[in-house]
């Protein structure tokens, strides 16, 4: 049982009904956590040929930057919520925020590029003890139903707006001086950790911690993202890159094998024996892939081949952003008219489409056109994402909802890790054009691929 799935359980501390100030501080506290944790998995990609520039280190080392945040936040997510039982859900807000705004003062006084990507890994570390400790706070300060749906709504709002703010405001900053990507984090993270202050206290559990799951999946996820990365400046065939890709699958095995082993896995197997939920699974895969794979091409596209300012090219993902947010809050009753998959795989239809139609444009086609024809990439994602998330939850019992929403999370995550990855090796040196269309027409498969599962399982059913 996961952290949010217990906090109904005990009684409650006075002062958290339903609109007391201390819940509104809890809400206001989670809220600016996910608006940060979500802002900075977009805000970098913008600024990353500023960071080339300043820091040298080739475009793996600026893949590192992105992915040394993602893939701790993607590894951490499953262990995230035992870390918020045992210690309480606003301590372990308040140590996760804490280790974040550390982080982000260090990326932002990083002399080095190793040490830029270091403190980015530590980042993404602080963000994954958030996450699940954002939702807590929101379950303990609003025990009533209706009440707490309406604290969620608000919450997502945080997260809505750090994604249509990313790129905008990172290109923005990257034009004045891109280490300000990261001390913009200071002041919000400040004004959190002030409302965190009066918020009411959380309660502690004894409850299981999985050390050898948690280890071996950042092993396994690590060593792939490394194999990836650095074969593509290096080559595939070198003996660092072998032996990253054994130790994936060792770890992996010994992933599995505690999984199903242990009484209190962080990825219970049996989840797997689900349709919807090996459908929801490889769908927020593939649409993070997709989504997280275009923000990073299409910033080195605008600047590196287009010769776009940063701030322009912010400027040039502002349609695509606003109307993330603005689709998500119509995602819901979509959902409730036509279904929780249709709409998930008609968003990956329209994802897949929008990718098709960008690798088929031609190199002289305007900025402005090429910023326009990125929306239906928004679009399907924003679609299909709370539809996504909804079928798999509907899919477990009550008490696996917050473990259900963790491995949700992780797929998600490393499939925004993975795109970097590949992308990254795809544009690597001179062809960048071609290894551009490639990357493009396979999201464009990978999201088909992944429709067509839902689709057969739909009919199964």
């Amino acid at each position: 049982m996961s952290s949010i799935d217990r906090m109904a359980a005990p009684a409650l501390a006075p002062g958290r009904g339903t609109g007391s100030p201390r819940a509104r501080f809890a809400l206001g506290a989670a809220l600016l956590g996910f608006f940060v944790i979500t802002l900075d998995a977009l805000i970098v990609s913008v600024a990353l040929p500023s960071i080339g520039k300043d820091l040298g280190g080739g475009i793996s080392g600026l893949q590192w930057v992105v992915d040394g945040y993602t893939l701790m936040l993607a590894a951490l997510l499953l262990s995230a919520g035992a870390i918020s039982d045992r210690i309480g859900a606003k301590r372990a807000f308040g140590v996760g925020l804490a280790v974040f705004l550390v982080a982000s003062a260090a990326c932002g006084f990083a002399p080095s590029l190793p040490v830029l990507v270091i403190a980015r890994f530590v980042q993404g570390g602080g963000a994954a003890v958030m996450m699940p400790a954002t939702l807590a706070l929101i379950r303990e300060a609003y025990p009533d139903a209706r009440a707490r749906t309406g604290a969620l709504a608000i919450w997502a709002v945080g997260g809505s707006v750090g994604s249509a703010a990313g790129p905008l405001v990172g290109g923005a900053l990257a034009g004045w001086d891109w280490r300000w990507i990261f001390f913009i984090n200071l002041p919000v993270g400040v004004v959190a950790l002030a409302l965190l202050a009066k918020a009411a206290a959380s309660p502690r559990r004894v409850v299981p911690f999985d050390l050898v799951g948690q280890v071996s999946a950042v092993l396994a996820l690590g060593a792939v993202t490394y194999a990836l990365i650095e074969g593509g400046q290096y080559g595939f065939a070198g003996p660092w890159i072998l032996v990253a890709l054994g130790a994936a699958v060792v770890a992996l095995v010994v992933f599995l094998v505690d999984q199903a082993r242990n009484r209190h896995p962080m990825m219970p197997l049996d989840l797997f024996r689900s349709r919807p939920v090996v459908a929801a699974l490889v769908a927020g895969f593939a649409l993070n892939f997709g989504f997280y794979g275009v923000t990073f091409l299409f910033s080195l596209y605008f600047q590196s081949f287009r010769g776009m300012s940063a701030l322009a090219t912010g400027l040039l993902f502002l349609p695509m952003t606003v109307q993330t947010a603005g689709v998500s809050f119509a995602s819901g009753p979509v959902t409730r008219r036509f279904g929780a998959k249709p709409t998930m795989i008609a968003g990956q239809l329209v994802m897949g489409a929008g990718l098709l139609v960008l690798f088929l444009l031609p190199a002289t086609t305007p900025v402005w056109l090429v910023a326009l024809l990125l929306m239906p990439v928004s679009l399907g994602g924003s679609l299909a994402v709370p539809a996504m998330t909804g079928l798999m939850l509907a899919a477990v019992p009550a008490e696996r909802v917050g473990l259900a929403s963790g491995v949700l999370n992780t797929f998600r995550q490393f499939g925004g890790a993975l795109a970097v990855a590949v992308y990254g090796v795809l544009v690597a040196g001179p062809a960048f054009a071609t290894g551009m269309r490639t990357g493009l027409i396979g999201a464009a498969v990978l999201l088909a691929a992944t429709a067509a599962i839902g689709l057969a399982r739909a009919r199964r059913s």
